[in-house]
């Protein structure tokens, strides 16, 4: 990601916008915080500064490797890779936070929310606060 990608959206605060490359679709999200800690801590990175990004990057393949050892020192049996992190982004932090699926979509660069619905399972939780939501209003 370059520094580009990192603009003001029309709310004022800082988002990242970037073009997929798998599909063309403009994907944009909202800068969090801890986003901003960690673009923070490597903006005076050698090799960002060098060839004008924000992040250090390594291709999937050495990614999908560190996330195998973290797995290994952390005694995490399941087969971490990028695809495992995007799926746990999609369910564990915007579904189950209340982020609606069409958002999630968008977020993922999906250009169809059918894609997002075969990707995204609906988790348990999420099920049993969305209608314990919908009991509190019967009440």
């Amino acid at each position: 990601m370059a520094k580009q990608h990192i603009r003001t959206g029309n709310d004022g605060k800082k988002w990242i916008i970037i073009d997929r490359t798998k599909n063309g679709s403009r994907c944009r999200v909202p800068l969090l915080p801890v986003a901003k800690k960690i673009l923070k801590r490597y903006k005076n990175y050698p090799t960002n500064t060098s060839k004008g990004l924000l992040l250090p990057v390594n291709s999937n393949q050495k990614k999908n490797a560190y996330l195998k050892e973290i797995a290994d020192i952390c005694g995490i049996k399941k087969n971490l890779s990028m695809h495992v992190a995007r799926h746990t982004f999609a369910t564990t932090i915007t579904l189950t936070n209340g982020v609606p699926i069409e958002t999630v979509s968008k977020v993922l660069g999906h250009s169809s929310l059918k894609t997002t619905q075969i990707y995204v399972r609906i988790l348990d939780t999420k099920i049993s606060q969305d209608f314990h939501t919908i009991m509190n209003k019967q009440d």
